[in-house]
């Protein structure tokens, strides 16, 4: 079974940055899709990046040039890299994995991480 823990979040002024890590354990499928999702309250949750298994990464149009999904496969640990945030960028962010893109693009991935906190103000 994958786990997934969350580090890294905090509060940041707009313009600041932040790196998430989410450690990965309890799996053997190296063609997992991993990604990061976010949710304000109230609002559905939102994918905003994901990354292969070789790599290739897809991005939502809101965080596009200013967030970089990434991982380290010796170290079982994605990361998030963000810059340039905004108080809009404000939420709970998760980590997921699935082996299917969509199931992971679109919500409903097998595996959540437990969420880490992140808030940016103006």
């Amino acid at each position: 079974q994958v786990r997934l823990v969350e580090s890294g979040g905090g509060s940041v002024q707009a313009g600041g940055s932040l790196r998430l890590s989410c450690a990965a354990s309890g799996y053997t499928d190296s063609s997992l899709y991993m990604g990061w999702s976010r949710q304000v309250p109230g609002k559905e949750r939102e994918m905003v990046a994901v990354i292969d298994s070789d790599g290739s990464t897809t991005y939502a149009d809101s965080v596009k040039g200013r967030f970089t999904i990434s991982k380290d496969n010796a170290k079982n640990t994605l990361y998030l890299q963000m810059t340039s945030l905004k108080p809009q960028d404000t939420a709970m962010y998760y980590c997921a994995a699935d082996p299917n893109f969509s199931r992971l693009w679109f919500g409903n991935p097998m595996t959540w991480g437990q969420g880490t906190q992140v808030t940016v103000s103006s």
